[in-house]
């Protein structure tokens, strides 16, 4: 736990987190964990990233992850089977694994939702394709369905990572300075966001604002206060 200045406490993991990504387009994941914030942190051993094909859980000789719907309809729709042997191959391994189902009619994740799931010690998205994936999937499979917003992508990749980089920054030791989660958009004691700049002091004919420049910095907090625009935060569960 990190103890803020307002008192407020920002709960922040000190497990070692395992991220299991169950997809058919790995390469989408690997281009981005090994970069940036993500990639330092499996570098300091804080985190690590596994990626797992469902078509290696197949029995049919083309390593079909799809079939048609029942009932009829248009698209393909992921098969139940595969996903269900790869979640279980990995809690044969890890012992229990926290499974999430990307899916545009899951819950809206939010900060809230961060912080929760930081506390899980191994955490596997699956990551769907096609028209969607068997509702079996949802029902007996994962532990929750989360969407990232109202809108439809080509495939879970993309929402995972989002997921998984709002949770790694969230781990002790991740971003090196507990400081910079206290001023973050969604942090628990930020009510607000006000504009930023730095350098050049003039770009074009656009100034930075005099205030930032004097090194007041009781009327730089005034310019702050008043220039701020209110953060609206999911409940608290």
């Amino acid at each position: 736990m990190v103890k803020l200045s307002s008192g407020k406490s920002f709960a922040i993991t000190i497990l070692y987190m395992k991220f299991y990504f169950l997809t058919i387009f790995s390469s989408m994941i690997e281009g981005y964990v090994h970069l940036s914030i993500l990639g330092r942190a499996e570098k300091k051993n804080l985190v690590s990233y596994h990626c797992i094909n469902p078509r290696d859980f197949t029995n049919d000789p083309h390593k079909s992850v799809d079939d048609i719907p029942y009932g009829g309809g248009p698209g393909m729709v992921m098969k139940v089977e595969p996903l269900f042997r790869a979640v279980e191959s990995i809690k044969e391994k890890e012992g229990e694994v926290y499974t999430i189902l990307l899916s545009a009619k899951g819950k809206e994740f939010t900060q809230n939702d961060a912080l929760r799931l930081a506390k899980k010690k191994n955490i596997a998205f699956i990551c769907g394709r096609y028209q969607g994936v068997d509702e079996r999937v949802a029902d007996y499979v994962a532990d929750e369905e989360i969407s990232i917003g109202k809108y439809v992508l080509t495939g879970g990749e993309l929402p995972a990572l989002i997921i998984c980089d709002a949770l790694v920054r969230l781990t002790s030791g991740v971003l090196g300075n507990s400081e910079s989660l206290k001023g973050e958009s969604y942090g628990e004691s930020c009510e607000s966001s006000h504009p930023l700049y730095t350098r050049p002091e003039i770009f074009h004919d656009w100034k930075v604002p005099e205030v930032l420049l004097g090194g007041n910095h009781a009327h730089i907090e005034k310019w702050k206060r008043e220039n701020s625009v209110p953060i609206e935060k999911d409940e608290k569960k």
